[in-house]
């Protein structure tokens, strides 16, 4: 590496800018160490969200695999559907730092809470959790473990693989606000990580049907591998809409609430299809 720059990608290794904007979906999503990799930038500076989310249906699949780990583990030891999804998000919550909890805490404070897109934005931005985000919060949790615990019983291990399936479809799907939506707050963070673009667009869907493909090989019904990524998407897209009406863009808090109503969409989708 030359003195005071770092290489390009391509000058490092094959396939380096790829594997950068994986390392950086990991780091940013998640608080897992992920090292500097050679040739890399800087690990800790703003993501360009312009290329980054090509790699973050991946990212969203390693990410949960510790969760998928333990549910296997949980179910091997004959601790009961309720309890083996219980404690693999668990693990999941510990492996992102609640990340995606937070932001839907916040934003179901600020929906509900607000009078005006002023004092919605304010709200969001209170580290506190009022009585909405609590309910939010106690309600989502549970309609998770819910439909895991119900997977386990229907389907056995499969529902490990349901599992990640749900957590890379339901990331992807929460790409849908930063590329309808202009940000909420034009001086924020999220103004200033730019927009997925249409070949990262194209990546990102590429990489669903794959995993969709993977899913029904494995065993899991056809239909719930269709309705899983819509209906990720159609829950993701509600909340795209919801959040231009009452703040008129969208914030980092409203991304992480996407990715929540999504992943139970998916999960969902899939209990329906899966026969008892």
């Amino acid at each position: 590496m030359t003195q005071g720059r770092d290489l390009e990608p391509d000058d490092a290794f094959p396939g380096a800018s790829m594997a950068y904007d994986l390392a950086a979906c990991l780091r940013f999503y998640s608080r897992l160490p992920v090292p500097r990799l050679p040739g890399e930038g800087d690990p800790h500076r703003l993501p360009d969200f312009r290329t980054l989310p090509r790699m973050l249906p991946l990212a969203g699949l390693i990410l949960a695999l510790p969760s998928a780990l333990i549910l296997l583990v949980a179910w091997a030891l004959d601790l009961g559907p309720f309890l083996a999804a219980t404690l693999a998000l668990a693990v999941g919550t510990l492996v992102t730092g609640a990340l995606h909890e937070d932001g839907l805490a916040d934003v179901a404070d600020g929906f509900g809470g607000g009078a005006t897109r002023e004092r919605r934005i304010e709200i969001m931005r209170d580290s506190r959790i009022g009585a909405y985000g609590g309910v939010a919060l106690v309600l989502t949790l549970a309609l998770r473990i819910g439909a895991l615990a119900t997977l386990l019983d229907r389907t056995g291990s499969l529902a490990a693989l349901a599992l990640v399936l749900a957590a890379s479809l339901s990331r992807s799907a929460a790409l849908a606000p930063m590329v309808l939506l202009g940000p909420a707050r034009p001086g924020g963070a999220g103004a200033s990580v730019g927009t997925p673009d249409r070949r990262t667009s194209g990546i990102v869907a590429l990489f669903a049907l794959a995993f969709v493909v993977i899913g029904w090989i494995a065993g899991l019904p056809s239909l719930g591998m269709v309705l899983m990524p819509a209906l990720a998407l159609g829950a993701s897209l509600f909340l795209t809409a919801l959040a231009r009406a009452k703040i008129g863009g969208q914030t980092g808090d409203v991304i992480g609430a996407c990715q929540q109503v999504a992943e139970i969409a998916a999960l969902l989708a899939l209990v329906a299809t899966v026969p008892r």
